[in-house]
């Protein structure tokens, strides 16, 4: 199993609408291939900052995933006009190794 994450923060005063986004999000990656679960996370301290985690059987599943058009379609609900803080977005893949 593998983790991707993807941490970034909001430039602008989008960081509500994000957050809301992400509540009322289409679901569509939930039927993908290998996809496992979602989670999104908040900081606490600095509302603007978000986490985005999500768990798949394995590599090949996400990248599929990631170059699918069922990728930019579950992206569809962005806010208009998000500005992200370009140094502050990092996306990683990770080996997960136990609960």
């Amino acid at each position: 199993m593998i983790v991707a994450t993807s941490r970034f923060v909001v430039a602008n005063d989008k960081d509500a609408e994000v957050a809301e986004a992400f509540v009322a999000r289409p679901h569509k990656v939930d039927a993908v291939e290998g996809f496992l679960k979602m989670e999104v996370l908040r900081n606490i301290t600095n509302p603007k900052e978000f986490m985005l985690l999500t768990y798949w059987n394995s590599e090949s599943c996400y990248k599929a995933w990631h170059k699918s058009h069922m990728y930019g379609e579950a992206h569809a609900g962005i806010p208009k006009g998000l500005k992200l803080e370009k140094r502050e977005t990092i996306v990683t893949q990770w080996s997960h190794l136990t609960d």
